[in-house]
């Protein structure tokens, strides 16, 4: 899985960075670089230190994780909309 370091060094900052929800995190290895108030900013200082070849991780701060379901067993022909 890409990214595992990040998002444990995410997980363990996690009760130091509460007090800044909703801000967005930037994380490389196991070094916090910085919270941002948007997405764009925390990814444009991103590639600024640490440069395009380097994975890093942005992700919005929050206590409580929206749960993603993603199934391989849906057929997307049955997700069309009819009006």
């Amino acid at each position: 899985m890409a990214l595992e370091k990040e998002i444990e060094t995410y997980n363990q900052n996690l009760p130091a960075l509460k007090a800044e929800e909703g801000k967005f995190v930037l994380i490389q290895g196991t070094q916090v670089a910085g919270t941002y108030t948007s997405y764009e900013d925390a990814v444009k200082e991103g590639y600024a230190k640490f440069g395009p070849n380097t994975p890093f991780l942005v992700k919005q701060i929050s206590t409580i994780e929206q749960i993603q379901f993603v199934s391989r067993f849906v057929d997307p022909r049955s997700m069309t909309r009819t009006v």
